[in-house]
């Protein structure tokens, strides 16, 4: 069993930066992944870090402003949020993706609320 947290989340004005964090055991070989929800929304995947070679992709909607990082003595990935807008405003969802074998399992973090303010 893993266990995903994540922390970080607030209130902040459009235009301001806020770093998101997601602890969880043993992360240094998993794929990482950052999630949103908003309101009334799916929940759309933003950011991912491999497990295997570090390599990221973003989603065009947070391209440029997002950035993904690992800090494996942590045990914590982070994703930084600059030039925030009013739409980025979700609850912000970690995600852990555990290879064993031909097979994966996958694990939730609870969640992490960013408002942006107009």
């Amino acid at each position: 069993q893993v266990q995903v947290v994540e922390s970080g989340g607030g209130l902040v004005q459009a235009g301001d930066s806020l770093r998101l964090s997601c602890a969880a055991s043993g992360l240094s070989s998993y794929t990482m992944g950052w999630f949103r929800q908003a309101p009334g929304k799916e929940r759309e995947g933003i950011s991912c870090i491999s497990g295997s070679d570090d390599s990221t992709h973003f989603a065009d909607s947070v391209k440029g402003r997002f950035t993904i990082s690992r800090d494996n003595a942590k045990n914590t990935v982070y994703l930084q949020m600059n030039s925030l807008k009013p739409e980025d405003t979700a609850v912000y969802y970690c995600n852990a993706v555990v290879a064993v074998g031909q097979y994966s399992y996958s694990y939730w973090g609870q969640g992490t609320q960013v408002t942006v303010s107009s």
